[in-house]
């Protein structure tokens, strides 16, 4: 599940990353381009604001699942050594 989550911030970080790169060519000035440099400053900002957020998610989705795993191989080990 943490790797989907990276997998997925870094998707849209490169798109923020793209978005930032087009408001300050001249692709944004240009007569019927898809908005004005403003806009695209905005998306990016939203962007990089979602990768962040689901960057944290998979941090702590992946220390959830070792945390869990852990707990499952000390109450293995905890039932063997109640049954010697």
């Amino acid at each position: 599940m943490g790797r989907n989550l990276y997998i997925l911030a870094a998707t849209l970080a490169g798109l923020s990353l793209l978005s930032i790169v087009l408001s300050f060519t001249n692709v944004a000035q240009q007569p019927g381009s898809p908005g004005d440099a403003a806009l695209w400053r905005t998306a990016s900002i939203a962007l990089i604001c979602l990768a962040l957020v689901l960057t944290l998610l998979g941090i702590l989705s992946s220390l959830f699942e070792q945390a869990e795993r852990r707990y499952e191989m000390d109450r293995r080990q905890k039932r063997r050594h109640r049954s010697q």
